[in-house]
């Protein structure tokens, strides 16, 4: 008799833990209206990351991996974005949560990114922000605050995202 409901138990707990791997939202740890923690990590480079250092700025925040079909998407919009908008005060840092290191550099090298991205392999900076689902997108005002976080990616999101930008630096 306890068979079933054991049965149920477990695939009840695969589906929760399978739903963030698959793209279903589950809420960030954060709200719009939030200030936005600290980022903290060093770019390819060697250049560190922080968000204190970039206040004043516009600020995109994306979570993205190699493996995420919509981030390879959404990828080259924040690339456009970043030579569009960086002259007049916008920053977009990519936060790349491959475990390996190998596998991020060759995703940011391949996807010609040159806006600035960390690695986060031990989520440290993930666990801040607890992204529902990849890609998501965080974009922070001038005074560091969270406005808009955007879940996963759609072409719509580009036009979106953009008029969102554009009505912070007025």
């Amino acid at each position: 008799m306890r068979r079933p409901a054991t049965i149920f138990g477990l695939l009840l707990c695969v589906s929760l833990l399978g739903a963030g791997a698959f793209g279903v939202a589950t809420a960030s740890a954060l709200d719009e209206g939030q200030r936005a923690p600290e980022i903290g990590l060093r770019t390819p480079d060697g250049q560190t990351i922080r968000m204190s250092d970039l206040r004043g700025k516009v600020v995109v925040v994306d979570f993205w991996a190699s493996w995420c079909a919509p981030c390879r998407e959404e990828l080259p919009v924040l690339q456009r974005l970043h030579e569009q908008y960086g002259e007049r005060g916008v920053v977009v840092v990519g936060v790349g949560i491959d475990r390996n290191e190998r596998d991020f550099r060759a995703f940011k090298d391949r996807m010609g990114l040159t806006f600035p991205v960390v690695h986060d392999g031990a989520h440290a900076v993930a666990g801040r922000y607890e992204p529902p689902r990849m890609p998501s997108t965080f974009l922070i005002d001038r005074n560091g605050v969270i406005r808009h976080i955007h879940e996963g990616y759609r072409s719509s999101n580009a036009r979106e995202l953009e008029s969102q930008i554009q009505a912070m630096l007025r």
